[in-house]
């Protein structure tokens, strides 16, 4: 019962920020960023019913593919929410928007958005729209990032709106707000691993897995290895360490074989432990 409620309080609360960044936001200077939320801005200025009414309108048919494609369950969660995000877009539209500059309305807007979707998915639920679509992708493309998937199904519909609104800056204010709900969603959704992927060849292998497990804390992985032109076996550091305390790392190497192959670079998804949970993150 007490994760229940966890849920779908969670659920409520995401809603009404997803609801704040259309109406306070978005809507009001004329942006239509992308998903059913842009599309139903779009439909709104040519048909006489309100933003948040059209959204409930337009998730009817996708919510009879996530039926189709996720079952009953998975849609009882995903009806409450699309609900409460129509509620909640209506309601914020009795308001005065916050901006009627449309870079802060893209910018804003695209935040409260993205943590708004990014808060539903990590609930278990989706918001409906464009959500049940980019789920129904990631089936068959569970590569790429949910954020990336939504960046292009964005880029239709903002086409769209370049051509009911008829101006090119409304389509680009558009581009900026979808690229932020973009970057803030896969943010949420992913998290920022800010770590290195270090590779280390040397000599002193041995005193430097010493070193780096004792003063810097973390796991070290050695690998053997064999030089092409020598015919030398080499012992190889492997280790993936966090951006804060990679220097330590470098620090180690320095002072222990200055001579040392050493290969940095970054590393954006880490599952296992100390990082995320492979299946955990899989939204």
């Amino acid at each position: 019962m007490t994760k229940f409620i966890k849920k779908y309080l969670t659920i409520t609360i995401a809603s009404f920020i997803f609801g704040a960044g259309i109406s306070l936001f978005i809507d009001p200077n004329d942006l239509a960023p992308g998903g059913a939320s842009g599309l139903s801005i779009l439909l709104s200025r040519l048909i006489p019913i309100e933003t948040g009414t059209m959204f409930m309108l337009i998730n009817i048919p996708i919510l009879l593919l996530g039926v189709w494609k996720f079952g009953v369950k998975f849609i009882l969660s995903t009806l409450y929410t699309t609900f409460m995000v129509s509620a909640a877009t209506n309601l914020f539209k009795l308001m005065q928007p916050l901006t009627t500059q449309p870079l802060l309305g893209a910018v804003f807007g695209g935040v409260l958005v993205a943590a708004g979707v990014g808060y539903v998915l990590r609930a278990g639920a989706t918001t409906g729209g464009t959500d049940i679509i980019v789920k129904c992708l990631r089936l068959k493309k569970p590569h790429l990032k949910t954020g990336t998937i939504f960046l292009a199904v964005d880029s239709v519909i903002i086409g769209i709106g370049g051509i009911v609104f008829g101006n090119v800056e409304a389509v680009l204010y558009s581009i900026i707000s979808a690229v932020v709900t973009s970057q803030v969603l896969d943010m949420i959704l992913y998290g920022r691993d800010e770590a290195k992927l270090i590779y280390i060849i040397s000599d002193s292998s041995a005193a430097i897995t010493e070193r780096i497990l004792r003063e810097v804390n973390i796991g070290v992985t050695q690998l053997s290895g064999t030089g092409a032109y020598k015919k030398e076996e080499k012992q190889v550091i492997f280790c993936v360490v966090r951006k804060q305390i990679a220097h330590k790392v470098e620090e180690v190497v320095r002072q222990e074989d200055g001579n040392a192959f050493m290969i940095i670079t970054n590393a954006t998804e880490i599952y296992g432990e100390g990082y995320k949970s492979y299946f955990g993150e899989k939204l």
